[in-house]
């Protein structure tokens, strides 16, 4: 069975992906366009790619490989084209543990098991259950990433040479005063007014790229003294090579590794998935959620066997490329390769760009990234949505990306149970087919959150000797539900009276027992199918289907 799902999935991901890449959208102003868009991610993930592995504690060439294989991999099978993919922040900080207790082929081990899970995610179709977090969770999710690539900026205006290991960029050291301080937020201002300008004037080459140039041009012609990319390390280096990570294959070494994995797959696909969802409202395309799975899961399964940290999807580079004109998988595939020609030939030229300019662009990101419109919409929203917005970015700030979506829809979620749960109520009235009888009209849903408002709605030991209850406007939810309607039942025959249950659903007539025996058919009772199962053998409820 797992096979044949594998296969109708690889057909359907060979076909989407031929669909999407059809080369009749390749004009020669399209190529242009797709290759500057490229080399702009490529420069923008350089710093980004030295800073994170420094964080994770490993190499600068280990966080460089990782960018350049899990981004060409997602580039060619990744379900969003344009998204960009690399190594990021969210995962080095989880990753920095497990380097210093256990040492860096350790890593490598993680990172490939961590490819299998979410592999496994994808073939399984598990990427559809991105579509339960909610809107606000959502612009709690966007606003917190863009404080925290702001936040990761900073490190940049510290005093070169006095990096060291942390969250932010650069890392320790003093922060600049005085005229460096000056000079660096002058080069910063210009990159951004280039890149708010330019688009005005003319589009030929995008905007962040006309922004790093012209500022690397007057930094290098005028031989300013400012920080730049070969401060953070030297990225000269040679092709990646294969190489199984020097682990010992053992039940240890799994429990090691596996907590880890776990982490990192949920860290990885959640803020992939995510992306996927903010680069679709932006490109006007939905769908892809289990395809890039498979592709995080592929990119990381082999980047583990090529001395790459791992990596997913990264909103700031997504978003660079998106505005730059990237629409298709060609931009992302010219980005890892522009990058891997850095690594390759063109460390010395690549290393003599100002730090001032590529903070400028992430600068830009930042303000193009933060939902500006959350900050209208905070009084015109249910106070608890407002609430889940400012929730979400505080955790994304603060803790982590994944603690922040799942507190999110676990909120939300509750919320919605509780706003449900106030929403059951009665109308009551005489019967007029059955003279003498009462009739309870039960209104809003009945499941588990609304059973006590639900059991609290009857008075058995007043109503009249035959009694109706009639579910024609509600919906019976779950087996908490069921055994309500079943204790309900018990109650009035405690009291010697005659209960008759009305429009409820065929599987309600299969599930119940005791009050199974009361109901009456009718040929206007729903064909909603209940998310329980009754056992025939144990004559008990079991779990969802």
């Amino acid at each position: 069975m797992v096979k044949s799902t594998f296969a109708a999935f690889a057909d359907r991901l060979g076909a989407q992906g031929l669909s999407q890449a059809s080369f009749t959208q390749f004009t020669p102003n399209r190529i242009k366009i797709e290759l500057l868009s490229g080399l702009t991610v490529a420069l923008a993930l350089v710093p980004e790619a030295v800073a994170f592995a420094f964080v994770a504690g490993v190499h600068p060439l280990v966080g460089l490989y990782a960018a350049f294989i899990v981004g060409l991999v997602t580039a060619l099978i990744g379900g969003r084209p344009g998204m960009i993919s690399g190594a990021t922040g969210a995962l080095a900080v989880v990753m920095v543990s497990l380097v210093a207790q256990h040492g860096v082929e350790y890593l490598f081990a993680t990172v490939v098991l961590m490819g299998i899970l979410q592999l496994a995610a994808g073939i399984f179709r598990f990427g559809k259950f991105i579509r339960l977090v909610p809107h606000p969770v959502m612009l709690g999710f966007v606003n917190g990433l863009a404080i925290v690539i702001f936040m990761a900026q900073l490190g940049q205006f510290k005093v070169p040479g006095t990096a060291e290991a942390s969250g932010h960029g650069m890392g320790g050291g003093e922060w600049m005063s005085g005229m460096p301080l000056a000079v660096m937020l002058a080069l910063v201002g210009l990159t951004m007014a280039i890149i708010w300008l330019l688009p005005r004037v003319t589009k030929i080459i995008p905007a962040p790229l006309a922004g790093i140039g012209i500022v690397a041009a007057v930094v290098i012609g005028f031989g300013l003294d400012v920080p730049r990319v070969g401060d953070l390390a030297s990225i000269q280096g040679g092709l990646p090579s294969f190489h199984v990570p020097s682990v010992p294959l053992t039940m240890e070494t799994f429990k090691i590794i596996l907590p880890y994995a776990i982490i990192l797959s949920a860290i990885g696909l959640i803020e992939s998935l995510l992306t996927l969802n903010l680069v679709g409202e932006m490109t006007g395309k939905r769908g892809g959620a289990s395809q890039e799975c498979v592709a995080q899961g592929t990119a990381n399964l082999i980047t583990g066997f090529f001395g790459g940290m791992g990596g997913c999807a990264m909103i700031g580079q997504s978003m660079i490329n998106v505005k730059s004109g990237g629409r298709t998988r060609l931009a992302g595939i010219a980005a890892a390769l522009f990058l891997l020609a850095f690594i390759l030939v063109g460390s010395g030229l690549i290393e003599q760009i100002p730090l001032a300019a590529l903070v400028g662009v992430m600068f830009m990101v930042v303000i193009g990234t933060f939902a500006w419109n959350s900050l209208r919409i905070m009084t015109r929203i249910p106070l608890l949505d407002a609430a889940v917005i400012v929730l979400v970015t505080i955790v994304t700030v603060f803790y982590d990306l994944a603690t922040a979506v799942v507190v999110g829809v676990i909120v939300s979620a509750l919320a919605y149970a509780w706003n449900n749960a106030r929403r059951i109520h009665v109308i009551e009235r005489d019967s007029v087919r059955t003279p003498g009888a009462h009739v309870y009209e039960i209104e809003g849903p009945l499941f588990f959150g609304s059973t006590d408002g639900f059991a609290e709605l009857f008075h058995p030991e007043t109503d009249p000797d035959v009694v109706i209850v009639d579910f024609m406007r509600s919906r019976v939810v779950d087996q908490s539900a069921l055994q309500a309607i079943e204790d309900l039942a018990r109650r009035y025959e405690a009291q010697g009276k005659t209960l008759q249950l009305r429009h409820l659903s065929r599987d309600c007539h299969k599930l119940l027992t005791k009050a199974g025996q009361l109901m009456v058919d009718s040929d206007d009772d729903p064909e909603y199918t209940l998310a329980v199962d009754y056992s025939v053998k144990t004559g008990a409820f079991g779990g969802a289907h």
